[in-house]
């Protein structure tokens, strides 16, 4: 068998079909279409100049085609990803750039240290209670630029308090104008969730007709953001403007320079030490969200298409597309679920869609920028809403009650603290899960079942914080009953042990022999053996089977044969 190739790219591209290049073109321009005016709407959510949306959103597509292992991941920014960015960035163009450096380095390590286990860490939960919240929040940003209010505060209590005490300034064109585009965006999807697909046998005006609906809903964003761009031009030439428009937009493409790592103000320099303890806690959370965004995106519609990815390199695809875009000033990325499944469902055949995407994202650069200066900031708002409102998932919480309802806690603390500041929802989130996880690991439950000796359980592994729970419920049971007990101690579900355990289980033996008790194993693994046999223990019993150790007299030397055990009780 030939070596599988290192670069992703020359894997699909030597056997690339004539035939799926016009399905290629046809999804990277379904996915130009949304991102470009996404791209605008995610800069405003980031608090950063317009222009930075559509930097940071075409070098992703040109790496991801050679970098990445999903033909359907698109690489961009993101709400999620500009919510945090808003946050660690403080509105500065040149601690975004940074960011998107800094994090594009910490994913890269990952890749290569194939440390993306880590992310495991992060429970479903804690996601869900993460972006239901920053769902609310992110679409209550919006709510003012919907109502035209000027001067709301970024914290999500303050801004309700200011927004409902400002209610009455409300300007009347823009939130026609917003909730015009809001019905016209929900009215599209809903269309295009509705859309029957057109067979091949039917009237070519029938497939014609299907295709013009079609494109209309996958572009939605792009048609409602031109349909609004047009009236608030009809306003400016009758001389006058209803409207916050978006403003001037820098024409060209963004320069190739490294970073910035300091940054002048006008007292002074900020150098590069206090701009990381400035971003603190956000170079763990932006680069842990973007993989975690980008994962579960890749895996999620490599399943549904019967195909597989690395993970691994996937890390490594998102490291070098943040690295590179820091070079073009852009902020950090991560794979888009909204322009993902666009491309799934334009039939994209290979990454390649992405090439199409990037060059349509710089054709509007180098050329139509002029033209964005008529976009009301309140059709940006409502892109922004129309694509955050599907990430809040009420049916979570009823799904935790039914299946596991201490889960409900990670996720309760997240979406709470999430208002508060996302850093702190995350952060909490993940500690109380670490929490939850380090509990049952340290208090597995333990099965007890009575007889002449006790036959002891435990339901899972044995790992050094539960073995003096084990000791004191052994003990506990073996010395309280009349007469006092010997004990079997059944490993079938240990698989390994480590030394803190091989001591604990050395002091039981000694405990239960001074009051003339013995204590045997039965069950136990192959290396779980090896290591007891190599400790050496004093007294140290061990029988292939529980019965070979009943049938052994209850382990005591001696003894007259086990009774059938009588009752079965579980400790935790």
């Amino acid at each position: 068998r030939c070596p599988r190739p290192a670069l992703p790219i020359l894997r699909w591209l030597p056997r690339y079909s004539r035939a799926w290049l016009p399905l290629d073109l046809l999804a990277g321009l379904a996915v130009g279409l949304t991102t470009v005016p996404q791209a605008l709407a995610y800069a405003e959510l980031a608090g950063l100049p317009l222009q930075y949306g559509l930097y940071s959103s075409f070098m992703g597509c040109f790496v991801y085609c050679f970098l990445g292992t999903a033909k359907d991941v698109t690489l961009g920014p993101t709400a999620i990803m500009s919510l945090l960015v808003s946050s660690y960035a403080f509105h500065e163009p040149v601690y975004a750039v940074l960011l998107a450096f800094l994090s594009g380095c910490i994913q890269l390590a990952m890749g290569l240290l194939h440390l993306g286990f880590i992310l495991d860490f992060i429970s479903c939960p804690v996601i869900k209670g993460f972006t239901s919240a920053a769902s609310i929040t992110i679409s209550f940003n919006q709510i003012k630029n919907i109502l035209g209010l000027q001067g709301i505060p970024r914290q999500f209590f303050l801004q309700v308090c200011e927004t409902l005490r400002r209610i009455g300034e409300t300007r009347a064109g823009d939130a026609v104008l917003g909730l015009t585009c809001l019905a016209a965006l929900a009215g599209l999807q809903a269309m295009k969730s509705r859309l029957p697909r057109a067979a091949s046998a039917e009237p070519l005006a029938a497939r014609i007709s299907y295709l013009i609906v079609w494109i209309s809903a996958t572009a939605r964003n792009a048609l409602v953001v031109l349909f609004a761009g047009l009236v608030a031009y009809s306003f400016q030439v009758m001389g006058s403007q209803p409207f916050r428009l978006t403003g001037s937009i820098p024409r060209g493409l963004p320069a190739f320079r490294p970073p910035r790592f300091s940054l002048a103000v006008p007292n002074g320099t900020i150098p590069f030490r206090s701009m990381l303890e400035d971003m603190g806690v956000g170079l763990a959370v932006v680069p842990l969200m973007g993989l975690l965004e980008t994962i579960a995106i890749a895996k999620a519609f490599a399943s549904q298409n019967g195909y597989r990815i690395d993970p691994n390199q996937e890390l490594l695809a998102l490291g070098v597309a943040n690295v590179l875009g820091s070079f073009v000033s852009s902020y950090p990325i991560t794979g888009s679920f909204g322009r993902t499944a666009v491309n799934a469902q334009s039939g994209v055949c290979t990454p390649a869609g992405g090439l199409v995407t990037g060059a349509l994202v710089l054709l509007s650069l180098a050329y139509l920028t002029s033209l964005f200066y008529y976009i009301p900031k309140a059709a940006l708002a409502a892109v922004i809403i129309s694509a955050v409102v599907p990430m809040f998932d009420a049916g979570i919480f009823r799904t935790l009650w039914r299946v596991k309802r201490l889960d409900l806690v990670p996720l309760c603390v997240t979406f709470l603290l999430c208002f508060w500041e996302v850093q702190y929802g995350i952060v909490a989130g993940v500690l109380v899960s670490g929490i939850l996880l380090l509990y049952s690991i340290a208090r597995p439950p333990i099965k007890v079942s009575e007889g002449a000796v006790l036959l002891v359980q435990p339901g899972s592994s044995l790992h050094f914080p539960a073995v003096e729970h084990l000791r004191d419920c052994v003990c506990s049971r073996a010395l309280a009953a009349s007469p006092p007990r010997s004990v079997i101690l059944d490993c079938c579900h240990i698989s390994s042990i480590d030394y803190t355990v091989v001591v604990g289980l050395a002091e039981l033996l000694q405990e239960l022999r001074e009051h003339g008790l013995s204590l045997a194993f039965c069950g136990l693994k192959d290396p779980v053996l090896q290591v007891l046999l190599s400790a050496d223990l004093e007294g140290f019993q061990h029988f292939p089977s529980q019965e070979e150790a009943e049938r052994c007299g209850g382990v005591e030397p001696g003894g007259s044969g086990a009774e059938p055990f009588t009752s079965t009780t579980e400790s935790t």
